[in-house]
């Protein structure tokens, strides 16, 4: 059972550990399956279910996945390109009717994590179109992928794990639909960081990061939990610019946040 919006956080999963012996990497299809068969032992050893495994066993080396990874050519534009280019003016206009629309929701997520609406709309926006798309490759194929890619293997293999034990906690199937990193939901968690910091905000029970308040209450705790300070300021050089940083590691999306959140609250 994850964890409820209106219950403590719980402690951090110890999923994160590294294991003591790493499946071998690859940078081509060819070693995939072998790279399977070795992972499953570190996953089983992490705590990963049956579920789990099997989607393991059923995923298949996401070459769509791949090509995005090598080709992220809009993190390189100038500030000013990367804002219209991903549409700032049309996501500010948007979160602030959304603002207006459901003020309670975004008072009582501020009044539980101290974060605003606006960079909690920032970020929807910017990551899905406020849910108009939230992407269409198959989490589980694209996470286990970039764990196996010698690229960047450290920092995807928590997030393989992470999505094995959403698989096995019915927060996602092997079939889930995300971003080309694997990312999921309205506002594209990791899937590690989603297991981690994932909030049940409309009470139903369960974390669905494809239902929009259990995904904007799942952010806000994220923000909370990376140390967000309620009433501090969010801009670069203020306290909670390193908080938005936690979230994405490119400069210039973090800048474009912090601007289009600022607008949306003004």
């Amino acid at each position: 059972m994850f964890k409820s919006l209106f219950t403590t956080t719980a402690a951090i999963c110890t999923f994160m550990a590294a294991p003591a012996l790493a499946a071998q990497c690859g940078n081509t299809a060819d070693g995939f399956d072998a790279w399977k068969g070795a992972f499953a032992q570190e996953a089983r050893a992490a705590g990963v279910g049956q579920r789990g495994l099997d989607a393991l066993a059923s995923a298949r080396y996401a070459n769509g996945t791949i090509a995005a990874d090598r080709n992220q050519k809009s993190f390189k534009y100038s500030l000013s390109k990367f804002m219209q280019v991903r549409g700032a003016d049309t996501i500010v206009a948007q979160g602030r009717k959304r603002k207006a629309r459901s003020a309670g929701l975004f008072n009582a997520l501020e009044q539980r994590y101290g974060v605003p609406a606006g960079v909690l709309l920032a970020i929807h926006g910017m990551e899905t179109g406020f849910g108009g798309f939230m992407g269409n490759s198959a989490v589980v194929s694209a996470i286990t992928t970039l764990a196996y890619d010698c690229r960047r293997s450290d920092f995807f293999v928590p997030h393989a794990i992470g999505a094995l034990k959403l698989v096995d906690r019915g927060a996602i199937t092997p079939n889930t639909q995300g971003a080309k990193h694997g990312e999921l939901g309205h506002t594209q968690f990791l899937p590690g960081n989603a297991l981690t910091y994932g909030v049940d905000g409309n009470g139903d029970g369960r974390v669905d990061f494809y239902n929009e308040v259990d995904a904007l209450a799942s952010t806000a705790n994220f923000l909370r939990q990376k140390g967000w300070q309620p009433g501090a300021g969010y801009q670069e050089g203020q306290p909670n610019f390193r908080v938005i940083q936690a979230w994405n590691a490119a400069g210039v999306y973090q800048k474009a946040i912090a601007i289009m959140a600022s607008r949306i609250d003004g």
